[in-house]
This record gives C-alpha cells, sequence and structure tokens, in this order.
C-alpha cells in the first residue's frame, strides 16, 4: 500500500482525503516511480472543483518527479533506477504510481527532483505559449497577466532572453517587483491601476500583438482591449473563474483580434513533441537563462493547504508537495 492524496466528491480543499491506496505492478508499456517530488497546480484545482471533470473517486496532481521502481514487458527505452518526470497524468499525488512508459521525460543530472516538479507543467506551459501559440521574437511587446506566479515568472525570464519587452500584470506591488527582477520591464498593479490605460501608455497608444491571460474572468476584456490590430489573446487559464461567452462581433470592433484557447495536452500528444518542448525546456534551465523559483513546500499529507494558499494567491513561484 501506498498513501495518496484523493476525493471522493467535487468540492473545496477539505474534500482532499490522505488514504492508503493498492498500486500493482507495472502491465506491458508502463513503469513504476517511486516520487520525490510532486507539483501544484491551477488545473489540479479546477479537476478538484468539478471545472475539468475526471472520474471519482481520483487521486489529485498531474506532475511528478521520481526514480523508476520496476519496469513492465515492452518497456526498453527505461531501467529501475532511473531519474524521470511527467506531466499532464491525473494522479500525482502520491508516493508511487503507474504510468506509461512513452508519457516520461529522462531527467538530465542538471535537474533535481524539486526542479523538475516544479517547473515540467509550467516551464513546458510557456514553451507552447512564447514558441508556438505565438512565436515572440526580439522587439516584441507582450502582456503578461499574474507575471508573479508559477508560469509567469519563467515566461518574464524566457521572455527577456528572447530579446522581448514584457508588461506584467499582478495583484500587489510586492509581485509586480518579483516579476520586475525576473525579467519584466513594467508590472502593473491591477487593484491600483487601470491596465488597459496603463498599456496603451506605455505602448504610445498602439497596444501590443499579443497577451497571455491565465487570469480568466476577470481580465478578458481588457485583455482584449489591450490588443493592436490582428492582435492575438492567448486565453490559457481561468484562476478568477471562466470566461464567459463572447459575442464575436467585438473581435470585429477592437480591430479584428484572434483569440485561442490552447492546452498543454495538445502540444504534447505527440511523444516526439513533448521530447522536443522538454528538451528546450531543460536547456534554458540547465543553462541558467532560466531559474526556477520554489517558494512553497508542503508535506503530501498537507496538499489542503497547499491548494488553500495557491487558490487565495498567497503563493508566488512554483508549490511542490513532498512525499514523507
Amino acid at each position: 500500500m501506498s498513501m495518496a492524496i484523493r476525493f471522493h466528491e467535487f468540492g473545496g480543499p477539505e474534500v482532499l482525503r490522505y488514504e492508503a491506496v493498492e498500486v500493482g505492478e507495472p502491465g506491458p508499456g508502463e513503469v513504476k516511480i517511486r516520487q520525490h517530488a510532486i507539483g501544484v497546480n491551477f488545473v489540479d484545482i479546477y479537476q478538484r472543483n468539478g471545472l475539468y471533470k475526471v472520474a471519482l473517486p481520483a487521486i489529485a496532481g498531474n506532475e511528478g518527479a521520481g526514480v523508476v521502481s520496476a519496469v513492465g514487458a515492452g518497456v526498453a527505452a527505461l531501467k529501475a533506477g532511473d531519474r524521470v518526470a511527467y506531466v499532464g497524468k491525473v494522479g500525482a499525488y502520491c508516493e508511487e504510481r503507474l504510468l506509461p512508459a512513452d508519457r516520461l521525460v529522462q531527467l538530465p543530472e542538471a535537474i533535481g527532483f524539486d526542479q523538475a516538479a516544479a517547473m515540467l507543467l509550467k516551464g513546458l506551459t510557456v514553451q507552447y505559449l512564447i514558441r508556438q501559440s505565438y512565436r515572440v521574437k526580439a522587439g516584441d511587446t507582450v502582456v503578461f497577466h499574474a507575471a508573479a506566479g508559477g508560469v509567469g515568472l519563467i515566461a518574464c525570464q524566457w521572455l527577456k532572453s528572447l530579446g522581448a519587452r514584457v508588461i506584467g500584470t499582478a495583484g500587489s506591488d510586492e509581485k509586480c517587483a518579483l516579476a520586475i527582477r525576473h525579467g519584466a520591464e513594467h508590472c502593473i498593479n491591477y487593484r491600483t491601476e487601470d491596465i488597459v490605460e496603463r498599456v496603451k501608455e506605455l505602448t504610445r497608444g498602439e497596444g501590443v500583438p499579443v497577451v497571455y491571460d491565465s487570469v480568466g474572468k476577470e481580465t478578458f476584456d481588457a485583455s482584449l482591449r489591450c490588443l493592436r490590430p490582428y492582435g492575438l489573446l492567448v486565453s490559457f487559464g481561468n484562476a478568477s473563474g471562466p470566461v464567459p461567452p463572447v459575442d464575436l462581433g467585438i473581435l470585429a470592433q477592437l480591430g479584428s483580434l484572434y483569440i485561442t484557447r490552447p492546452t498543454l495536452n495538445t502540444y504534447t500528444a505527440k511523444r516526439t513533441d513533448l521530447e522536443a518542448m522538454a528538451a528546450e525546456l531543460f536547456q534554458v534551465v540547465g543553462s541558467g537563462v532560466v531559474k526556477i523559483d520554489i517558494n512553497n513546500r508542503y508535506s503530501l499529507k498537507d496538499a489542503a493547504q497547499a491548494h488553500r494558499d495557491l487558490e487565495a494567491r498567497r503563493t508566488t513561484g512554483s508549490t511542490v508537495l513532498l512525499p514523507e
């Protein structure tokens, strides 16, 4: 038996239970891993509260890192003792688990378990946002909401290394200062400043070619109004709630705008794409271009508190759970 965090109904953090579960042995194409660190992300909250449906009962979580302890029939690329990480497979909040071998990536020696669990989902998200959904180039000015969060801090650093000018947003002066230390040129405190007015001021009335928005309901309208004609809104999260139905006419009125709603699962569906994206992420982290801030560590059994803190926006950077 192994310990895990499960929920048997959708709801608040109180539905998360620390329980013993049976893991079993790996079947064909599977491996068993002993986890050393587990990432905590907003998608975990969306699954727990029912915004994103999962089959119940469910073990929470979508990201982790650890060591292979056993391999099933037909697995040739991995062996016991290999250091690995994964993202996008529900069931991460546990000590041990089974996973398809083709969903794991091997960790370079330079990347620690905590670091891997803190960055794989967020870092691969940044990769598809700035390298694929809209390929940012030197000289671009971009708006990045929640710039002091786990995704935002990685994005600020990576974007700066590409020669982009980053206008971040955050909910306090302290968070804005953190985003600026990580590469944002400007950061708008949305509690005291008008986002649209400030972006227009900083761009001399032109607006920006792309806005990255993981906040959702609270920022959606402002995000559209920050764009220049033909601009793209990349809406990739719902931290403040889901975006309501949109009248497509507003896109015409504001300058023939575009909207996309991407997901990491789509971008990593092919094994070759997952490997290429992970390799680029490991390169920018391993070279020191991007540093991973793990500002919040909790014991696995305290996952509910981690969710409370994340939902209340009391955290910055990345959050990990540590099995005992």
